[in-house]
């Protein structure tokens, strides 16, 4: 199987956003389409504002005169259903509602020939129940498509259970032929984005929660530290909270209320209260002209120690050390065979998060997780109560030396990028394990679909085979909901690399 020719038209059912955008890739690629939508005179709105942003496209010559001239005489808005009767593929952008999705395929399974393939772009229904309407549900793939449609790379070309081979190499052989990244997975809750992203909302909605750090740190943290493009709070503001809340809540129950998955009730407080992000005005931010944007917390300036003693090589940390020696503060290695840690002057500890609290310890200051310790901006250290004074003012002068801001967080076991990436690595072995997609396709779908700087298995590799089944063992002890239990496909990584350690 290969792309659809270019001569054969495509349509595109439901002009809303999502819809425009999707037509938009088909013209662009060079197909004639057929644009409907049920409310009338929507088609001929949709048309109008696709040839707009072809108009804006020519002028920032990403476009030439004679490309959109053409790609406009192919563009066809239509009044009835019927009038799709020719088309080779037709994508449904409408309501996401199971029973409104299933019917309008019933109503085109009268119309198209039986060659025309159907696909849905539902982001949390389905592919399964959309298509067991039809009288040939193999017909039916799923083309997940990203907004916006025409800037987003990624594609997910979801086969439920019933959908053919022949219809899903299709799918995805089209999907590229339109200069897309086409992702191939199975039909499970959330597909591959939006199952393996929610421990990057959840775990920052859970520090906020437990009274960790607001969201303006959190936010901070996750960009100046983990790498992240933009923090979980003003992702989901930009989202909506309403849409992010309501994919959170399928994906759950979906997968029959596993506490892996399990909705925030703050966010919920704010969906409820009309607080939806910037569409609204206020989320976890307020967007009102003139409002003050909150900062994060940053530690005042501090005296950084006149050495370290470093026990063990830091790992996944070590870069740390030639950092430490360039900041012109002397490193004394000594050969540690029980743990990696920094003995500041004072005879506190500096270690990197790993599951367990700074409570249970005498004197030692955790730090969090970075994508790259050399780039990174920020860095959050958390302390208990009882944690010495001194020790908290060397390790963060500690940090500033080496040019970091500091945020100082609450005691939280994994901190806040430490434990997101432990249960967004935990939750792509699991996928690939239940067959949802390959190693591969989940980092390309991570990168593409959500701009996170590694794929999970890259950062796993990255941190070492067994680094996230121990922080996550670690968490699961203080917090046995099971919300942090890592899953068996996540053992068997770890106890693998165990294995094969002991016997080399």
């Amino acid at each position: 199987m290969t792309a659809l020719d270019l001569s054969s038209p495509v349509a595109v059912v439901g002009a809303g956003t999502m819809g425009q955008g999707i037509a938009q890739v088909a013209l662009v690629a060079g197909h004639p389409v057929r644009l409907y939508d049920a409310v009338p005179g929507r088609a001929r709105e949709a048309a109008a504002a696709i040839v707009a942003r072809l108009d804006r496209l020519v002028e920032k010559n990403r476009l030439t005169g004679a490309d959109r001239d053409a790609a406009r005489a192919r563009l066809v808005p239509v009044e009835s259903l019927a009038e799709l009767a020719l088309c080779s593929l037709v994508v449904e952008a409408v309501l996401e509602r199971l029973e409104v999705k299933q019917q309008l395929f019933r109503e085109l399974e009268e119309v198209v020939g039986d060659d025309c393939l159907l696909a849905t772009n539902t982001s949390s229904l389905s592919v399964t129940a959309v298509g067991g309407a039809l009288r040939n549900p193999g017909r039916l793939v799923g083309l997940h498509f990203f907004n916006p449609a025409p800037l987003m790379p990624l594609v997910e070309v979801v086969s439920g259970s019933a959908t053919d081979v022949g219809s899903a190499t299709r799918a995805y052989q089209m999907a590229r032929g339109w200069g897309k990244t086409p992702v191939a997975c199975a039909d499970t809750p959330g597909f591959i984005v939006n199952r393996v992203a929610r421990p990057f909302y959840a775990e920052a909605f859970a520090v906020y929660e437990a009274q960790g750090a607001d969201p303006a740190t959190v936010d901070a943290v996750l960009r100046g530290s983990g790498g992240f493009r933009m923090g979980a709070f003003e992702l989901t503001d930009l989202i909506g909270q309403d849409v992010n809340e309501s994919v959170t809540r399928s994906v759950w129950e979906s997968f029959f209320q596993d506490m892996r998955f399990t909705p925030s009730l703050a966010q919920r407080r704010l969906v409820e209260s009309g607080r939806l992000g910037r569409k609204s005005g206020r989320g976890w931010y307020d967007y009102e002209e003139g409002a003050e944007q909150p900062e994060p917390h940053t530690a005042e300036k501090a005296e950084p120690p006149a050495y370290v003693v470093a026990e063990g090589d830091l790992e996944p940390a070590g870069e740390l050390l030639a950092l430490i020696r360039e900041a012109g503060i002397e490193v004394r290695e000594e050969d540690e065979d029980h743990g990696t840690r920094l003995v500041l002057p004072g005879g506190g500890q500096l270690a990197l998060a790993d599951g367990q609290t700074s409570v249970e310890f005498r004197d030692v200051v955790y730090f969090d997780l970075a994508f790259d310790y050399r780039r990174a901006t920020r860095i959050a250290l958390s302390a208990s109560k009882d944690t010495a004074s001194r020790t908290l003012t060397e390790a963060t002068g500690l940090f500033q030396a080496l040019g970091k801001d500091v945020s100082v967080v609450g005691d939280l076991p994994g901190m806040i990028v430490a434990r997101t990436v432990a249960r967004i690595i935990d939750l792509a072995h699991d996928a690939v394990a239940k067959g949802t997609a390959t190693e591969e396709d989940i980092d390309t779908a991570m990168r593409l679909g959500v701009n996170y700087p590694l794929g999970p298995f890259a950062w796993s590799r990255s941190l070492g085979r067994s680094w996230a089944y121990d922080l996550l063992e670690d968490l699961h002890l203080r917090d046995p909901s099971g919300r942090y239990a890592p899953s068996l496909a996540l053992y068997r990584h770890a106890y693998a690399s165990e294995k094969r350690e002991g016997t080399s």
